[in-house]
């Protein structure tokens, strides 16, 4: 019989919770049930194992980031709108490191695409569209904006902006500038 109070949602969101504590690498049903004070077999009827408790704390992570995207984005154009979206990841991932590194979790095909890491995509390419890339550089400019907001969040979050001057903030500022005007004058192929 399942303990009572336990669920699959309430499971999903203690382990996003633990994953923001500890990290997201160290998030198994194990350590879940340690948090519950519950034996693991008792989990099992929520959970099937532990990729499916990182596979559903990834899933929460892209619903909330996309939610507080499209939040920021809204009513907003070119730069602004660029500058938002950015602030939502690197600030997401101050907030919840543990579930920023789910977002990131590889699903596997059909579970990507009824996730909400397609709203990201459609939430990008609108902000591109302003500045009046047509495919396939909005592809190309798609990919370059996650792996600059992706690639930026994980140094700093890792230490690796510092034990240097100036600022991150300065140098992020600084990044979204170049990344706008980089857009504004996209090179032809």
């Amino acid at each position: 019989m399942a303990r009572a109070g336990l669920t699959a949602e309430r499971l999903t969101r203690a382990g996003a919770e633990l994953a923001d504590e500890v990290g997201f690498a160290q998030v198994t049903v194990s350590a879940l049930a340690r948090r519950f004070d519950v034996k693991v077999a008792s989990l099992y009827s929520h959970v099937k194992s532990s990729h499916d408790l990182k596979t559903r704390i990834a899933l929460l992570a892209l619903e909330e980031l996309a939610d507080r995207a499209a939040d920021a984005v809204a009513g907003r154009a070119g730069k602004d709108a660029l500058v938002a979206l950015a602030d939502v990841y690197r600030d997401y991932a101050r907030e919840h490191p543990g579930r920023y590194a789910a977002a990131q979790y590889r699903l596997d095909t059909e579970t990507a695409r009824a996730s909400a890491g397609v709203r990201h995509a459609q939430l990008t390419r609108a902000i591109l569209r302003g500045y009046d890339l047509t495919e396939p550089d909005q592809t190309h400019a798609v990919r370059l904006l996650g792996s600059v907001f992706h690639g930026y969040v994980s140094l700093e979050l890792g230490g690796g902006f510092s034990h240097s001057a100036p600022d991150t903030q300065e140098t992020w500022i600084r990044t979204l500038d170049a990344l706008d005007t980089l857009l504004r004058n996209w090179p032809a192929p």
